[in-house]
C-alpha cells in the first residue's frame, strides 16, 4: 500500500524515531532574555513536565528521541541532557541536514521518522517524514501538512500528545505506562532526573 494512502495510525505504527522542534513545540514559544551586566543575556525557557514524562515513556516503548532546532540554547542542551535525548541538533537552519544524519545513525528510513513542528521552518522535514505532527498552536501552513494535530499546544503537553498517539497506535501505551510504574524497573528510576539549580 502506498504511504500516501495510510491513515495517521498506520503511519504511527512504523515509527522508530520521534523528532521534536523545540520553541513552540516543547515550549510555548516565548523566549525570555534576562540582560546580564557583561552585556550578554540569560535565556529562559519553560518545558512541560508532562512532555518530560512522555519522553521517558517513549524510550521504554522503544522510540529514539531527538531535538532539532534552529536556535542555539544552553537551556535546551540542559533539558536534552536531563531527558537523555538520543539526538540533539541545535543551530539548524535547514533541518533536513540533521534528519539525514539521524537516519544514517539509526539505520532507518524517512517512513520510520515522526517529526513534531509548529512553524514554517519545520515544513521541509514534515513534507518528507512518515508521520508529520503539528501542535495545536501551529501555523496554518503546518497544520495543513500534518497527518496528526495534537490536542494541546506547545509547552502544555503537545509532546506528550504526540507520544501517546504513536504508542497508542502501536497498541503499547498502557503496557509501557505500567512498565514505567513498575518499582523494579531500573529505567524509570533513571528517567528525567534534572539537577536544576542544585
Amino acid at each position: 500500500m502506498s504511504l500516501d494512502l495510510l491513515s495517521p495510525e498506520n503511519r504511527a505504527r512504523r515509527i522508530k524515531v520521534l523528532l521534536f522542534d523545540v520553541d513552540g513545540v516543547l515550549t510555548n514559544g516565548d523566549i525570555t532574555i534576562i540582560p546580564l551586566p557583561d552585556g550578554k543575556g540569560l535565556e529562559v525557557k519553560s518545558f512541560s513536565a508532562h512532555d518530560g514524562m512522555g519522553i521517558s515513556i517513549a524510550r521504554l516503548g522503544g522510540l529514539k528521541i531527538g531535538f532539532v532546532t534552529k536556535r542555539n540554547s544552553q537551556v535546551v542542551a540542559i533539558r536534552a541532557r536531563d531527558l537523555k535525548i538520543d539526538h540533539l541538533y541545535q543551530g539548524q537552519s535547514h533541518k533536513m541536514d540533521a534528519v539525514t544524519q539521524i537516519m544514517a545513525d539509526e539505520n532507518c528510513t524517512l517512513d520510520e521518522i515522526a517529526y513534531v513542528g509548529d512553524d514554517i521552518i519545520d515544513l521541509p522535514v514534515m513534507r518528507k517524514v512518515g508521520l508529520a505532527i503539528a501542535t495545536a498552536n501551529a501555523r496554518k501552513q503546518v497544520k495543513l501538512m500534518a497527518h496528526y494535530i495534537t490536542p494541546l499546544p506547545g509547552g502544555q503537553g503537545a509532546g506528550r500528545d504526540a507520544i501517546d498517539f504513536i504508542l497508542g497506535a502501536r497498541g503499547i501505551l498502557d503496557q509501557t505506562i505500567e512498565e514505567y510504574l513498575d518499582p523494579t524497573n531500573p529505567e524509570s528510576r533513571k528517567a528525567d532526573i534534572g539537577q536544576g539549580n542544585m
